[in-house]
């Protein structure tokens, strides 16, 4: 019971059981009404269609960019469509090829539209547009019957319910044909850019208050000045981040996970992305101190729903669209489904994060800059024995 009683009458035991307390509010807040309404915002996605077939095809492009349940945007040829689909401008592009009219009317062929998507995006994506492609497909059946194929089989002499049955073989003759670019080879590695922004962003701050009461324990010591301990914290940070972010890559890569752009293009972005937090993370502790770890929990929560990792970005409240922009674990995601399955726009996700890194680094000065300097123990006790020394000499006769 004693020991009870000592363990509950230290700050550090009451402020463990607050963190714990905040993480179940923060987390249920956040995710909560970050998820709210995800299913009803699928009218946010953009599917491009290519029409190539001017006769049939015209009138299917029309009636698709009126049914479908996404937004829909007409482009003049597959080069561009695919481009901005590897952009992730489009989560899936749409293809009518010039012979689908003809093979829609001849009972031997079999007709099909092309679909093409973007595999280096959060799956969830992948499962929405199959659905989207499946429902195009049916559509696009029943406009192959209300063309009036069966009418024409019947002007050409073949008896009516040949006609018919003909007319009934074709409404079923119109088939899917999907194929991916940036392929993810299994779900382990779908799931890296998010277990690489969790780590990172979660070491980055815990490290970070390890390092804030390491910089205090010296400024009680006075032994160094608060401008050399934040130097050496951002040298810290600069060695820690290339070694953590060697260790982890060399990991993922033996572990089975695949690198479009190879392993020293990971290695740069995951370096990236762990610098950038440990800016982030310790700027927080820089302006708050320990209550910083609260902003912390936060920003953690935030991003993690904010970033597009686990749920498309165009699925979310606009506030949390907004919040994400100006957030690194954004542009950490982008960059490490670039570098990991391939897509375009690497070098402005890295950009990003050196902005936000920059930013933070500037914050943290300003905060080092405005807190009260303690003088170092070295310069207190030459500076007393002066004095002492002084009044000695000046009692002196």
């Amino acid at each position: 019971m004693q020991t009870l009683q000592a363990f509950m009458k230290r700050p550090t035991t009451w402020i463990g059981i607050a963190t714990a307390l905040m993480f179940q509010l923060i987390f249920s807040v956040v995710w909560m009404t970050g998820y709210d309404g995800v299913n009803d915002r699928m009218s946010q996605l953009t599917v491009g269609i290519v029409n190539e077939d001017a006769d049939f095809g015209a009138k299917i492009a029309e009636r698709l960019g009126t049914s479908l349940p996404v937004k829909t945007e007409l482009l003049p040829s597959n080069e561009e469509a695919l481009e901005k689909l590897n952009d992730r401008e489009l989560q899936m592009v749409i293809r009518i090829p010039a012979e689908f009219s003809a093979a829609a009317a001849d009972a031997g062929k079999t007709a099909s539209i092309q679909y093409t998507l973007n595999e280096s995006n959060p799956a969830t994506i992948k499962s929405m547009m199959s659905s989207v492609a499946a429902q195009v497909t049916a559509t696009v059946n029943k406009m192959a019957v209300g063309q009036g194929i069966s009418q024409s089989l019947a002007q050409a002499n073949v008896p009516a319910e040949q006609a018919a049955a003909a007319g009934g073989a074709l409404s079923e003759r119109v088939v899917s044909d999907i194929q991916s670019i940036n392929r993810v080879e299994g779900m382990n590695n779908q799931m890296v850019p998010m277990m690489m922004v969790l780590a990172s962003y979660v070491g980055a701050m815990i490290m970070g208050m390890n390092m804030e009461q390491s910089s205090m324990a010296l400024a009680a010591a006075g032994a160094s000045g608060k401008w050399r301990r934040f130097g050496s914290r951002a040298f810290i940070n600069l060695i820690a981040a290339a070694v953590v972010s060697l260790v982890g890559t060399s990991l993922v890569m033996a572990l089975g996970g695949q690198a479009e752009q190879g392993f020293f293009a990971l290695w740069g972005t995951v370096f990236i992305i762990l610098l950038t937090f440990m800016f982030v993370s310790q700027m927080f502790l820089l302006l708050f101190g320990m209550a910083g770890m609260l902003f912390n929990i936060l920003t953690l929560s935030a991003q993690l729903v904010s970033s597009g990792a686990m749920v498309p970005r165009e699925l979310l409240p606009d506030f949390y669209v907004g919040l994400g922009n100006g957030l690194p674990a954004t542009y950490a995601v982008r960059g490490l489904m670039d570098v990991l399955f391939g897509g375009g726009g690497l070098g402005a996700a890295i950009g990003a994060m050196l902005v936000i890194a920059a930013a933070a680094v500037a914050v943290g000065a300003l905060a080092v800059a405005l807190k009260p300097q303690k003088l170092p123990r070295t310069a207190a006790v030459p500076a007393a024995g002066t004095a002492a020394t002084a009044g000695a000499e000046a009692s002196r006769p």
